[in-house]
């Protein structure tokens, strides 16, 4: 596996590469490697010649008030395990090159960006948006592949893609959960054991919804009021948001049908996660 620090290198190499003909595979990340990252880099290394993954702690897309400074990173950790998932370029670049001084070009998803997510964390999908197009036109994949926990971003970057004409494939990699049904974070490193035990109460509310749908209801309203009710059931929660929408527009829906995106943002102490569980509705 070789490392790449330098913006310049990194296009150099990927202009060689296609020129040879190889399949450049993407996984951007922000380090902190958990088996959803890996189980992304193992999917890029089967539709791959070539696996690159970046690492770079995104400043954009965090607020004044969040956690930009603490965010867990350990890039000695994470290349050993980038390595072992079947990497073959870390591409590590600084803040400095990705944002030089007076930088001032931003890419930003109308809509889709101002919603869930959005409405709480201004400005966040901005930054993720930049940053991911920039990477894009550094690493110059084929295939970019990003995981279906971060559903909102998913739907954003399949956007822009279209809109601004990338020439790439977006792949998305299914949730990866552990035992108890939490999806995998960075953040979770953040929780206390019993914080741990309390956020699993995210993915069984999802469930619970799923199955109040496959009972036949259709109305959201009614939906999202027994998710709140069984997550504000165990401590120390608190919910920012819970969604019904549809899959693609993000459109809040009153009546549920169609391929719906069921999301949320839940504290649990200290700590903000997100889950989210798509369905199909007859």
């Amino acid at each position: 596996m070789k490392i790449v620090k330098s913006i310049k290198e990194m296009q150099k190499i990927s202009t060689a590469l296609k020129r040879k003909g190889k399949i450049i595979g993407f996984v951007p990340t922000m380090g902190y490697l958990h088996q959803g990252h890996l189980s992304l880099i193992k999917l890029a290394k089967k539709k791959s010649d070539v696996v690159v993954v970046s690492i770079f702690v995104n400043p954009l897309q965090f607020g004044p008030k969040e956690d930009f400074k603490r965010y867990p990173r350990d890039l000695k950790r994470d290349t050993s395990l980038a390595r072992q998932a079947g990497c073959n370029i870390l591409f590590v670049p600084s803040q400095r090159q990705m944002y030089p001084e007076r930088y001032t070009s931003y890419v930003n998803v109308e809509k889709l960006s101002d919603t869930l997510e959005g409405k709480f964390r201004t400005g966040h999908f901005k930054g993720v948006a930049t940053v991911v197009a920039k990477l894009f036109n550094i690493v110059q994949p084929d295939l970019a592949f990003f995981g279906q926990k971060d559903a909102q971003q998913v739907v954003i970057i399949q956007k822009m893609v279209q809109d601004l004409n990338f020439n790439l494939k977006i792949i998305v990699g299914s949730t990866i959960r552990d035992p108890s049904g939490l999806a995998l974070s960075s953040r979770n490193s953040y929780l206390a054991e019993d914080e741990r035990k309390t956020a699993s109460v995210l993915f069984q509310s999802l469930l619970k919804a799923k199955s109040i749908i496959e009972q036949g209801e259709r109305n959201s309203s009614k939906v999202i009021h027994e998710m709140e009710k069984m997550i504000l059931s165990q401590p120390k929660t608190i919910i920012d948001y819970i969604g019904i929408t549809d899959s693609q527009t993000l459109e809040p829906l009153e009546k549920i049908s169609g391929e719906v995106l069921i999301t949320m943002a839940v504290y649990v102490g200290s700590t903000r996660l997100i889950d989210n569980l798509k369905i199909k509705v007859k």
